[in-house]
């Protein structure tokens, strides 16, 4: 219980200090720095690549049209939201959606590494390719990355299990590729 009490503490220091950072001009154009949420131990954290505009304005993970793909492929793998955390490798939204540049990547991304080591997760999931190069190149499996074919794979390094997935975004306009990525999302499950 101290463990987790002293976790807590650290991660409540940490989210402040987040919502604060003005570490990159991402913040000059944010109306939130997003957190991660959700549960604290968390045996499965999912990263995503960014807020958008949806989780910038009300300052939470997942509520836009993604977040209902998510819910969907969740519900879907019988997973609930409360059991695991969900953050993101920038903390603030992408002017006009880009792709992150590598400077914005290395500056928030110790923000995750710390979730991490307060976590200390038994699964991680990437949802899209710059997570999944992000986490891959952390946990030193950067060579087995071929992104989307590594998807639903998993690899084990050390005590944790990676398992890269595509972002729910891909079924926004193109639902084609739902059973593979239901699937996938199923295999979250037995981990």
């Amino acid at each position: 219980m101290l463990k987790i009490n002293k976790s807590l503490k650290k991660f409540q220091a940490l989210s402040r200090e987040i919502k604060e950072c003005k570490k990159c001009k991402l913040s000059e154009t944010r109306s939130h720095a997003l957190v991660g949420e959700g549960d604290l131990p968390a045996k499965l954290i999912m990263v995503a690549q960014a807020p958008g505009y949806n989780e910038d304005s009300a300052g939470r993970m997942f509520v836009g049209p993604s977040g209902k793909k998510l819910d969907e492929l969740l519900n879907h793998a019988d997973i609930s939201r409360e059991e695991i955390f969900m953050t993101n490798i920038l903390r603030c939204m992408l002017p006009k959606y880009r792709k992150p540049k590598m400077d914005e990547i290395e500056t928030c991304t110790p923000y995750l590494d710390e979730e991490i080591e307060l976590i200390d997760p038994e699964v991680i999931s990437t949802l899209g390719f710059f997570a999944a190069n992000y986490i891959f190149k952390k946990y030193g499996i950067e060579n087995q990355l071929d992104f989307p074919n590594t998807c639903g794979r998993i690899f084990s390094v050390n005590d944790k299990k990676i398992i890269s997935l595509r972002h729910p975004t891909a079924l926004i306009h193109d639902d084609s590729s739902w059973e593979i990525m239901s699937n996938n999302f199923r295999k979250l499950k037995k981990y």
